[in-house]
């Protein structure tokens, strides 16, 4: 079964970064956003990916980061994987990172989360999230 790493990231100002994926032919939920991160290579612990994936795709390099959840999927994605899910918060904004893999690279707010189409099951790890009560508070906010 493939693994993946992935992360719940958050901005300076606690908006949830998310990015759009590409629309190639063969790739799975193309048009759909995503969380940054994706598959360990050989002899990777899903820490290690989860930095490498984002350094790939944003060209930062990853500090801190805390594990949320294992999530074994069997259906609703396009081959059956265990997710690792971990979340994190920078102290950059959208505006201050540059995408380096997929469409558009997007910050938003807890209540404008039903405005997107997530990949596979990540809406549903996202509502999760929520649940937990670790979506962080803005400094001006708490």
């Amino acid at each position: 079964m493939q693994q993946v790493a992935q992360v719940i990231l958050f901005d300076r100002d606690s908006r949830l970064l998310i990015y759009l994926r590409d629309n190639k032919p063969g790739i799975p939920f193309p048009n759909r956003w995503g969380f940054f991160g994706g598959h360990l290579e050989i002899g990777e612990t899903p820490d290690q990916a989860l930095v490498r994936e984002v350094e790939e795709e944003l060209g930062l390099a990853l500090s801190t980061w805390e594990f949320f959840r294992t999530y074994v999927c069997t259906e609703g994605d396009a081959y059956p994987n265990v997710k690792y899910i971990y979340w994190s918060r920078i102290d950059q904004v959208a505006d201050e990172l540059t995408l380096r893999e997929g469409q558009m690279l997007k910050s938003i707010e807890l209540g404008e989360r039903s405005q997107f189409q997530f990949a596979n099951i990540l809406g549903g790890i996202l509502e999760d999230f929520i649940a937990s009560g670790l979506w962080p508070r803005s400094v001006d906010n708490s």
